[in-house]
């Protein structure tokens, strides 16, 4: 039996950590069957040798044009694929408060965290001012005020990067794209001049540089082209006015190979980056997410039951679009492939799988090729290291489920499963409280960060 060797890279439709042998799907060293016959099903599974092949590969096409590589934290949030990317030297790319603190309890330093996102709260970007961020990419003029404010109050400054919006369609599924004129992200690439000069004229701000972010599973390089050129031009005219513009943040979106879709060529997107804006002197970040993860992760499932119906069979899984939401949300397709290698023959069914939510959305798709399916047999949903667990919800009041990581010959429980009766202990009501004359609330304590207790804090704070 072949053992699986890690690569110090890999090209985005190699497989070599995830193969049948003598007829059972390995990952990596490890039997995925035995896996299951100790998580309780459905749960997720990692590779940590491809999330590592994936980053080495993509560092190693950047590395000589010098562009640093800040994983989107968004696209699987777990702290031990965060600490598994901070060990080889990867930033971090965060949307949310949360976000930042996973990204510190991986110990990442606060100085290689970009905070991108349109909603940040004052507390959020307290936080991040507070630990030392690397940058805030800020995505309108009226955050660029409450940064600053905030940056005031806490005596010291804020290094701002602009998000530009520079109209750009990505090309791509519309939940997914962010740069046209009618998204919510970034600042209209014309207003981005007058804005970036505010804030480098702002006491309390740092004016650091630029970003820009298209959207995400992008395959055509174009885009790509079209959004860094711009922002070359862009950075152009911002030095022509005598602004200083240190930093040139490209984003993330490099789309995964799927089925027979090979994946962008990695070679060619690092060459664009060199053609566009190689020559501008800026410090260059990346934000990929999915390339680094995504088809490092597979959903694993029990078929419950099987069905008959008019144009084929039905399978029912104890697997639901709560726990991997992509389908329903955004029409993707993720291959199926049997714990058991399957025999293929003529007379195999097209199987359609859905999950038991009590909605029509619960379905995964139409397949073939997965020989005749029995009750009780496991499947892994493929490409589901990204968007997936992070997504996943307690929808149906279900589990949240478990996700295990692999290295080798061994593997752990990351995340373990959340049951209902854990569940439950959240929604123990707090104390009750009556409205103070002119606003607020007779006693209330205020929490770090001025976020309101609430159920057993407020309890607890008046004992």
């Amino acid at each position: 039996m072949t053992k699986y060797v890690e690569e110090e890279t890999w090209q985005d439709d190699d497989r070599r950590w995830l193969a049948y042998r003598a007829g059972a799907l390995h990952i990596e060293d490890v039997r995925l069957g035995a896996v299951a016959a100790a998580i309780p099903t459905p749960f997720y599974c990692y590779s940590a040798g491809a999330i590592r092949s994936a980053y080495r590969t993509l560092s190693r096409a950047l590395t000589p044009i010098d562009v640093a590589i800040c994983y989107a934290v968004k696209a699987n949030s777990n702290i031990a694929v965060l600490r598994l990317l901070a060990e080889l030297g990867c930033g971090m790319d965060i949307v949310s408060g949360g976000e930042l603190e996973r990204a510190l309890a991986a110990d990442v330093p606060a100085s290689r965290i970009i905070f991108s996102g349109v909603g940040k709260t004052r507390a959020e970007i307290a936080r991040a001012i507070e630990v030392g961020i690397h940058q805030i990419n800020v995505e309108s003029a009226a955050e660029i005020s409450v940064v600053a404010e905030v940056a005031r109050a806490l005596g010291k400054r804020a290094p701002v990067a602009l998000r530009v919006n520079p109209d750009v369609d990505a090309k791509t599924h519309a939940k997914i794209t962010t740069a046209t004129k009618d998204s919510k992200f970034g600042i209209a690439i014309g207003q981005v001049a007058d804005l970036y000069a505010q804030v480098a004229a702002a006491p309390d701000l740092e004016a650091v540089g630029v970003a820009v972010h298209i959207g995400s599973q992008i395959h055509d390089m174009e885009p790509f082209r079209r959004a860094f050129s711009a922002m070359a031009e862009l950075v152009t005219e911002m030095r022509g006015r005598g602004l200083s513009v240190p930093r040139l943040d490209l984003g993330g979106g490099i789309g995964i190979a799927s089925g027979d879709k090979p994946g962008p060529d990695i070679g060619r997107y690092a060459a664009i980056i060199a053609e566009t804006v190689g020559h501008l002197g800026c410090k260059l970040a990346v934000e990929p997410g999915r390339w680094l993860v995504g088809r490092a992760g597979l959903l694993v499932s029990e078929l419950l039951y099987l069905k008959d119906m008019q144009d084929g069979c039905m399978g029912i899984l104890d697997a639901g679009m709560n726990d991997l939401m992509r389908t329903a949300l955004y029409d993707a397709h993720h291959p199926v492939l049997p714990l058991q290698e399957p025999q293929l023959n003529d007379a195999a069914c097209t199987y359609s799988l859905v999950g038991p939510i009590c909605e029509s959305s619960d379905k995964f798709g139409r397949y073939d090729g997965l020989g005749e399916l029995r009750a009780g047999e496991l499947l892994a949903f493929d490409l589901a290291g990204a968007y997936g667990a992070s997504m996943s919800s307690t929808y149906n009041s279900r589990d949240l489920l478990a996700e295990v990581l692999v290295d080798g010959d061994r593997f752990r429980t990351i995340r373990r499963r959340q049951g209902i009766q854990e569940m439950l202990q959240l929604e123990h009501g707090g104390a009750w409280e009556r409205p103070a004359p002119g606003g607020g609330v007779m006693g209330e304590p205020v929490l770090h960060g001025g976020t309101k207790g609430t159920g057993r804090e407020l309890a607890d704070a008046e004992q």
